[in-house]
C-alpha cells in the first residue's frame, strides 16, 4: 500500500475512498493535488475541522500539495450535510471577513517553505460569482438526476423529518461538484478529502468529472468524530473550541486537550498530532495523566508554539498543584467603578465560566465556587476591593475552570 494512504489508515483517517486501489497506485506513480473545502460560516474554524486540517499536514509530508477551498460562494448558500435547518445567511462583508481569518488560521498549521507542497488557497467565488443560471442548468445541471439527488444522506434526512429544505439548499451539492471539476481543470486536482457526512457530494463531483471530461479523479472521506461522552467534536458545555486565540486563549486550548476524557486519549494522539506510530505505541505505557499532557502539548504547541504550549503546562502546574496564578491563565477586567455593585454569581456571569444563575448557585451549594482558593457559600456576596490580592482574583468553579479577575 502506498505510504501516505498507509499512515492515514494507522492513524484512523480512513472512512471511504472510492477507490483505495487505484488511488495507493496513482500515489506511488506520481505527487498529486488533493483539495480539503471550508466554508466560511464563522470567524473561525474550531476542533470540528482539525481532523481535515491534519488530513492536509500529512499529504504534505509525503510530497503532495494540498489545496483549500474556502468557500465564499458555498457559504452563500449553505451545505444542509447534517443540518436540521437551513442556515444562517451572512452578508458578503462577513463572509469575506471570516474567509482571510480561516486562511490565517490554516497558515498555522500548513508549510509554505518548499514550493512543491505549499499549500494552494483558493476561494470558490471566484468562478460561482459569474454562473449564468441558463448556461449553468444547461451545461452542468444535466448531468445530475433528481432521484439520485433524493437519495443522499444529508436530503433524505431532513425529507423524512419533515423538516423544509430549500431549493437553495439543495443546489448545493452540484455546486460542490462544480468546484471539484473546477479545481480539476485549473489546477489539475485528483482527490477530494471530506467528512463521511460529505461522500454524496464528493461522488457527486467525481461523476460529473466523468461525464464532462472523461479524467479520473477519486474521495476520500474520514470519519464524523465525537467525544467518549458522545458530545460532538468541537463542542463542549462551555462553547466551541475555537483554533484562533482571540475567542479561545491558549491556556483553555490547552485545558481542553488535558481535560480529555481517559478513552479518547490514545485515539486523538494519533488524529492530532504528528508523533509517530512508533511514539505512540510507547505512550501507550505511560501513566495517563502523562499522556493527557503529552496530547495537550503537542496541539497547543501545532497551534500557538512551543512557548505557548509549555507556558500553558507551567501555568496549570502553579494553578493545579500550588494553588497559585500562573502567567497563562486566561484574564477578565473589571473597572473598579464596578465594584460594590456586582455579586459573586454577576461576576461569574461576566467570566464567562457559567452562564446559567441558576447553575452558579446550585455551585456555591455545592461549594463549587472559589475565590483565591476559598469557598464562597455566599450567594449574595458582594464582590469588594478586600477581596483583591495586588489587584487580582483567582475565580474557580470545580477543580478545572480557572480564571484572573484583573481590576482595573
Amino acid at each position: 500500500m502506498n505510504k501516505f494512504l498507509k499512515e492515514f489508515k494507522d492513524r484512523g483517517f480512513f472512512y471511504q475512498c472510492t477507490d483505495d486501489n487505484e488511488l495507493s497506485y496513482l500515489l506511488d506513480k506520481k505527487k498529486i493535488k488533493a483539495y480539503v473545502g471550508f466554508d466560511c460560516t464563522a470567524e473561525s474554524l474550531h476542533v470540528g475541522s482539525l481532523l481535515q486540517i491534519m488530513c492536509l499536514r500529512l499529504l504534505q509530508k509525503y510530497g503532495h500539495q494540498p489545496i483549500v477551498l474556502l468557500g465564499g460562494g458555498t457559504t452563500r448558500i449553505g451545505d444542509p450535510s447534517g443540518k436540521d435547518k437551513t442556515r444562517k445567511i451572512l452578508n458578503e462583508d462577513e463572509i469575506e471577513k471570516n474567509s482571510k481569518n480561516i486562511k490565517k488560521i490554516l497558515k498555522k498549521f500548513l508549510e509554505s517553505e518548499d514550493k512543491n507542497t505549499r499549500p494552494i488557497f483558493v476561494n470558490n467565488f471566484e468562478w460561482l460569482k459569474n454562473l449564468k443560471y441558463i448556461s449553468f442548468l444547461r451545461d452542468i445541471g444535466k448531468h445530475f438526476t433528481i432521484n439520485k439527488m433524493l437519495t443522499f444522506e444529508s436530503v433524505k434526512t431532513r425529507l423524512e423529518r419533515e423538516q423544509s429544505l430549500s431549493y437553495m439548499e439543495f443546489n448545493y451539492m452540484i455546486l460542490q461538484a462544480y468546484d471539484f471539476l473546477e479545481l480539476n481543470k485549473k489546477e489539475n486536482c485528483l482527490l477530494q478529502i471530506g467528512g463521511s457526512d460529505q461522500w454524496g457530494n464528493i461522488v457527486n463531483g467525481i461523476d460529473l468529472i466523468k461525464k464532462y471530461s472523461n479524467n479520473q479523479v477519486y474521495g476520500l472521506t474520514t470519519p464524523l468524530i465525537t467525544l467518549a461522552s458522545g458530545a460532538k467534536m468541537g463542542k463542549t458545555e462551555t462553547g466551541a473550541i475555537w483554533l484562533d486565540k482571540k475567542f479561545l486563549s491558549p491556556y483553555d486550548y490547552w485545558q481542553f486537550w488535558r481535560n480529555i476524557d481517559d478513552r479518547d486519549v490514545l485515539k486523538f494522539i494519533k488524529f492530532f498530532t504528528d508523533l509517530s506510530i512508533e511514539n505512540i505505541e510507547k505512550i501507550k505505557h505511560e501513566e495517563i495523566n502523562k499522556q493527557k499532557i503529552i496530547l495537550a502539548n503537542e496541539t497547543t504547541s501545532m497551534l500557538h508554539g512551543d512557548n505557548e504550549a509549555k507556558k500553558c503546562e507551567e501555568t496549570a502546574k502553579k494553578t493545579f498543584s500550588e494553588n497559585s496564578l500562573g502567567s497563562a491563565l486566561p484574564s477578565i477586567y473589571v473597572d473598579k467603578n464596578q465594584l460594590n455593585n456586582l455579586d459573586i454569581v454577576d461576576l461569574v456571569i461576566l467570566s464567562k465560566l457559567e452562564n446559567s444563575k441558576s447553575e452558579i448557585r446550585r455551585l456555591i451549594k455545592a461549594n463549587g465556587v472559589k475565590i483565591n482558593n476559598k469557598t464562597i457559600n455566599d450567594e449574595k456576596l458582594i464582590v469588594n476591593e478586600k477581596l483583591f490580592e495586588k489587584n487580582i482574583i483567582k475565580l474557580s468553579l470545580g477543580k478545572k475552570r480557572h480564571i484572573k479577575v484583573e481590576k482595573v
